[in-house]
């Protein structure tokens, strides 16, 4: 497959890191996978080892918490450079993407400044897909189903990654919605 942009979007636990890895694997061998966690506590750097441990050991490792654009763009230029073009850029996910922007934010958040900064994440991330060769496959949260958070900062966090969504919905070629590990096409 040539270059292209598929969107995986579900619920926590619904399979799409899993689907979007087999589908990395099934779009070329030199696989660049774009991580976003950081570890805060113990449940998540177990949840950070496990990831690492269930993907390919010759995939490419980024991690990049803020700037993903950024900073895939360089290292994707520093692989070319080296003769090691990638084929597959995996960016898992934009669900922790949002919550590392919208956390570095001043407090109190609001709305439009989180929906800004996210804005300006995605927006590089867009133009660093624009120069690259590769396909990319993109993994975020559907968080448009479930209830109202009871909180504002978890209000302002479902308006800007549902709208991140939308923008990267619009761009993207294809998307996908995962529901209890089955993918269903939407786009």
């Amino acid at each position: 497959m040539g270059k292209g942009l598929t969107l995986i979007l579900g619920g926590a636990r619904s399979g799409k890191s899993n689907y979007a890895e087999q589908l990395a694997a099934q779009r070329g061998k030199r696989v660049a996978y774009v991580a976003t966690a950081q570890a805060w506590d113990d449940e998540m750097a177990l949840r950070i080892r496990n990831h690492q441990a269930q993907r390919a050991a010759h995939w490419i490792t980024v991690e990049a918490s803020q700037q993903v654009g950024a900073t895939v763009a360089a290292a994707e230029a520093a692989a070319h450079a080296a003769g090691e073009a990638w084929e597959v850029v995996l960016v898992d996910c934009l669900t922790l993407l949002a919550s590392n922007v919208i956390l570095a934010l001043p407090e109190p958040v609001e709305t439009p400044a989180a929906e800004a900064a996210l804005r300006v994440e995605v927006d590089a991330l867009l133009a660093a897909y624009a120069a690259s060769n590769a396909s990319w496959i993109l993994v975020s949260n559907e968080v448009g189903l479930g209830i109202v958070p009871a909180y504002p900062l978890g209000r302002v966090y479902r308006d800007a990654l549902g709208r991140a969504n939308q923008q990267l919905a619009a761009m993207a070629d294809e998307v996908l919605f995962m529901v209890a590990g089955l993918p269903m096409r939407v786009k």
